[in-house]
């Protein structure tokens, strides 16, 4: 069954198509990479998945349901930019997102923390970008959730961040779920996909599934 689905959708600011009438469908148990370069409307689709914007006409189905209160239950999104309180500390991030998320678990969220060198006790605003990153994705990951939506997750990273966001992906998400990764940096996580869709200009240019092999030879 496609947890993901969209018909006709389509956004547009005045005369401009951001998102030019996509016919979408992806299932369940597959880490997906919505791939092109940046103003290709990645972020426009995410964010309607989300209920964050209206489309303009056709539709957009998480779970068979239109965007809103009961599929945020069921969603995990990581946007583009830095979105966490700064005059908090980590320990007070783990009980912000325990209180707001009845999927959040904690014992996940702790395993994940004990491969970083800091305190609990360390404030989001001394922290580096890409710790802030790292955070930031530990809290996403750490939901029970059946889509998770990772919008840019490795832009503006080091190359060693970079590859344990990846790494925290592949290692953390549940192999029932659905894993949308959002990015213009396609050699960095061609690896790590089931699928791949490449859209250009609001339109779906390419939607495959990566072979075994194909995966392999990204990997070397």
């Amino acid at each position: 069954m496609s947890v993901l689905e969209c018909r006709a959708l389509t956004k547009k600011y005045g005369s401009l198509r951001a998102v030019d009438g996509i016919d979408l469908s992806v299932e369940k148990g597959r880490i997906v990479g919505l791939l092109g370069p940046n103003g290709s409307g990645k972020t426009t689709i995410i964010k309607m998945a989300n209920g964050l914007l209206q489309p303009t006409s056709g539709e957009i189905l998480i779970d068979g349901m239109k965007p809103g209160k009961e599929t945020k239950k069921c969603v995990a999104y990581l946007p583009d930019r830095e979105f966490l309180p700064e005059y908090m500390n980590v320990k007070q991030l783990l009980k912000f997102y325990a209180d707001f998320f009845d999927d959040f678990d904690m014992e996940r969220a702790e395993e994940m923390l004990k491969n970083l060198d800091f305190s609990k006790s360390m404030h989001l605003r001394k922290m580096s970008k890409g710790m802030k990153e790292k955070i930031q994705l530990i809290l996403t990951m750490s939901r029970r959730a059946k889509v998770y939506f990772l919008d840019e997750p490795i832009a503006g990273v080091d190359p060693a961040a970079r590859d344990y966001i990846l790494r925290t992906i592949i290692n953390n998400y549940d192999p029932e779920a659905l894993v949308l990764i959002s990015t213009h940096l396609i050699s960095d996580v061609e690896s790590v996909l089931d699928d791949v869709i490449f859209i250009q200009e609001g339109r779906i240019i390419l939607h495959k599934s990566l072979k075994r092999s194909e995966k392999k030879a990204a990997k070397a």
